[in-house]
C-alpha cells in the first residue's frame, strides 16, 4: 500500500493531514520563517537555510525572500535561477525549473489541485500535477501557473498571465488565459 506522500508525488488523491506530510510542511515553515527573517548582510546564513530548504536547487541560486513553498524538496532547480520579492511555489508534485530562467516578484506555482466533484472534495483529499518550466524562461511579475503546466525553453511570459496550458518554447505568451501572442523566432524579436 502506498504511503500518502508517494500517492501525493504519484498525482493521486491523498490526505495532506498524514503525520509525515504535516511533519515535512512545518520543518519547511521552520526554515522558511529563518529564510524570510534572515538579515541581508547574512549570505552565508541565508545560504545555508536554502541548502536544507531547496536541496535539489543548481549553483547560483538568487532568491529574495519573501519566499514561500510547501515542501522545498519536490523543487528541482537548474543553475541561476532567479525569484524575485514574494514568490509562492505549492510543491504537493513536482516543480522542475531549467537554468537561468527569471521569475518576477509575486509569482505564484501551484501544483496543488482538489477534485471538481464536491462529495469527494469534502472528504479533505488532494492532489497534484508537476510544473516543469524550461531553461532560459522569464515569467514575469505576478503570474500564476497552475497545475499540470509546462512552459517551453527561452519563452516569455507577460505579466499578471494566468498559465492554464502548456506553452511552447521560443514565444512570448500573455493573457488571462495566457495564449501564444507571437514567435521569439522572428527576425524583429
Amino acid at each position: 500500500m502506498k504511503t500518502e506522500k508517494e500517492k501525493m508525488l504519484s498525482g493521486e488523491l491523498y490526505n495532506a493531514l498524514d503525520p509525515q506530510l504535516t511533519a515535512e510542511r512545518l520543518q519547511a515553515r521552520l526554515l522558511l520563517k529563518a529564510l524570510n527573517d534572515s538579515p541581508e548582510d547574512q549570505p552565508e546564513e541565508r545560504q545555508r537555510v536554502l541548502q536544507q530548504l531547496l536541496p535539489h536547487a543548481g549553483p547560483n541560486l538568487w532568491l529574495q525572500p519573501p519566499f514561500y513553498c510547501d515542501y522545498g524538496t519536490n523543487i528541482h532547480l537548474g543553475e541561476q535561477v532567479f525569484f524575485n520579492f514574494n514568490c509562492v511555489v505549492l510543491d504537493v508534485a513536482p516543480v522542475s525549473i531549467g537554468h537561468r530562467t527569471l521569475l518576477g516578484p509575486n509569482v505564484q506555482v501551484y501544483t496543488a489541485t482538489h477534485p471538481l466533484d464536491h462529495q469527494v472534495r469534502a472528504t479533505g483529499l488532494e492532489a497534484g500535477k508537476p510544473i516543469v518550466i524550461g531553461d532560459d524562461v522569464w515569467i514575469g511579475g505576478s503570474v500564476v501557473i497552475c497545475p499540470g503546466v509546462s512552459i517551453g525553453s527561452r519563452s516569455v511570459i507577460g505579466a499578471g498571465s494566468v498559465v492554464t496550458r502548456d506553452i511552447p518554447a521560443d514565444v512570448f505568451a500573455a493573457g488571462n488565459p495566457c495564449r501564444v501572442i507571437r514567435s521569439l523566432l522572428d527576425a524583429d524579436a
